[in-house]
């Protein structure tokens, strides 16, 4: 399996704050029958960290894996807060692209709205042969309140990705309600970890791709499961046609 949103980098965000978490979060990856993980720390104001400076802590982690005999590989990504400056921090590689195509980037909106520049944002960057992927809609009230927008969204080319904590339930019958909502509409692409730690923020994904292979079938997991190697070979991946939520299941009708 490859994990495209994990926070395994040591002491630039909120996830491992030092080597021995991240070697630690590498093993249980590898307990899980993770291979590839895409580091994703988090930019936005708290943390700042840059591409080059994300890079660089990318290669030097690889190298503390191989002196530690742990077989997994770290591939470079971000997760950037939308702004309005985006596009301009992407030009100056201060936005990293994930892997080492520059073809597909994390967008992460805030937890309770969906900025106007939203939409220019997503148009903008297809325009530049760039797709972006929208991490963990299940989480912004926003989207909650307004599926339909999620709906918009990925109708005018944005691929999302759902967290598998949030498939598990491990953020409450709520979010996993509406992942499940999600994912039945074929409104996302990829299941991702967005692992911090090993303890209350983990990786869940053999188990929520177990429970998406229960819920809707083999051919909905391997979809699911299939798609993060597409993209860090910079291929297009699978996307079934999206549908529209309709709003009685978000309130629990199901």
């Amino acid at each position: 399996m490859i994990d495209i949103h994990c926070h395994i980098l040591p002491g630039i965000d909120d996830g491992a704050s030092q080597y021995e978490d991240s070697m630690n979060m590498a093993k249980k990856a590898i307990e899980e029958g993770i291979t590839t993980i895409i580091a994703t720390p988090h930019h936005n104001h708290h943390f700042p960290n840059h591409g080059l400076e994300i890079e660089n802590h990318v290669a030097r982690l690889n190298e503390k894996l191989k002196e530690n005999h742990i077989e997994i590989e770290v591939i470079q990504g971000q997760e950037p807060r939308i702004t309005a400056d985006f596009i301009e921090e992407l030009n100056r590689g201060e936005i990293l692209t994930l892997g080492n195509q520059r073809k597909y980037v994390h967008i992460e909106l805030p937890s309770n709205q969906v900025p106007r520049h939203t939409k220019s944002i997503i148009f903008e960057l297809q325009l530049m042969g760039i797709t972006p992927i929208i991490v963990h809609p299940e989480r912004n009230t926003k989207l909650t309140e307004n599926p339909d927008l999620l709906f918009e969204l990925v109708n005018e080319g944005a691929l999302t990705q759902v967290t598998a904590a949030s498939v598990v339930g491990n953020f409450g019958k709520n979010i996993q309600k509406f992942s499940y909502q999600i994912i039945e509409h074929n409104l996302s692409h990829f299941i991702a970890s967005d692992a911090h730690n090993i303890s209350n923020r983990s990786f869940h994904l053999r188990g929520a791709y177990e429970a998406i292979e229960k819920k809707f079938g083999i051919k909905k997991r391997y979809e699911l499961q299939e798609n993060p190697a597409l993209l860090i070979n910079g291929e297009s991946i699978t996307a079934s046609t999206p549908e529209p939520i309709k709003r009685r299941k978000i309130l629990g009708l199901f």
